[in-house]
């Protein structure tokens, strides 16, 4: 248990992860009363990164679940692998044995998937479990996954339930492709992630990239910040700042010029519709305000 909001950012900070004080009053919330956190922003703002980072300070795995289009309980809660029984059935057969229905249908013959590995865990320090980008999945994953997360149980009819002793520590993203359905969101505690402002942007090239110099990375973070206000397809996220800083220090680039945005900037922005926006708008331009913004 922790025991205020400035103990969860100090240790978020300690394992690499600058954050406010709202995000770092929802994770504390999330922790104290058990809840699942659901986090929304836009790709690239640091939403999954969470969940690593809880892991890392709690000692808990990290158990992911890659949301997709289409995926069903068998992907994320469990399935019985088949293949393992059949085998298992041959053997018997050939040894002349008697085949025992629940014998294929045990323990040894069941493959957890995220879902059941978080809630069917062992030992005192609960799993993380990172359900992610739940906005691609279908309204009925949802509320199957709300089903779940009510009670932190799995019913497997051979087996009958499994709930969890404790439960696990819960972060839900998404990216905001459509809403998520209110239910979900009234089961779980909510806060938007944004982009970072110019200074804790900063901060966060200085924590991750040590070396890059001083000057480069107020010139990186200004530049940015002029770049998501160009309203582009995809504006550039904390990643590729922090990309964009280490591939100019790799160059040897000790400041921001015009010849070193040209030729790196795929390295922040990803559509060609983007680089184009940005050189009709004028990089040079763009430059000039990064630098006012800097000084």
């Amino acid at each position: 248990m922790v025991s205020s909001v400035e103990e969860v950012r100090v240790a978020l900070e300690q394992h690499g992860y600058l954050a406010d004080e709202g995000l770092a009053t929802s994770i504390f919330l999330a922790l104290s009363l058990q809840r699942p956190l659901l986090l929304e922003g836009e790709a690239g703002v640091g939403k999954t990164e969470v969940a690593k980072v809880l892991a890392r300070w709690t000692g808990g795995e990290l158990v992911r679940l890659q949301c997709y289009e289409g995926i069903d309980a068998s992907q994320a809660v469990y399935e019985w692998d088949y293949s393992r029984q059949l085998l298992h059935l041959r053997a018997v057969e050939a040894g002349g044995g008697e085949v025992v229905e629940d014998e294929l249908y045990s323990e040894r013959f069941l493959v957890r998937r995220p879902l059941l590995r978080a809630i069917d865990h062992h030992g005192p320090t609960p799993p993380v479990l990172l359900v992610d980008e739940v906005d691609r999945a279908d309204d009925e994953f949802e509320a199957f996954l709300l089903e779940i997360l009510s009670d932190y149980s799995v019913t497997v009819p051979e087996l009958g339930e499994l709930r969890a002793e404790v439960p696990p520590v819960v972060i839900v993203t998404s990216n905001r492709t459509r809403d998520v359905h209110d239910a979900l969101k009234r089961r779980c505690l909510y806060h938007w992630i944004g982009h970072p402002d110019f200074e804790r942007e900063l901060a966060i090239v200085r924590l991750k990239a040590p070396e890059v110099s001083g000057t480069l990375a107020r010139q990186v973070a200004a530049a940015v910040e002029v770049l998501r206000s160009l309203e582009l397809y995809k504006p550039p996220g904390v990643a590729e700042t922090i990309d964009w800083a280490v591939a100019l220090a790799r160059l040897g680039r000790a400041h921001l010029d015009e010849a070193a945005v040209v030729a790196t900037l795929g390295t922040i922005l990803k559509y060609r519709e983007d680089q184009e926006r940005v050189r009709a708008h004028g990089i040079d331009e763009i430059l000039q305000t990064a630098a006012a913004r800097s000084a």
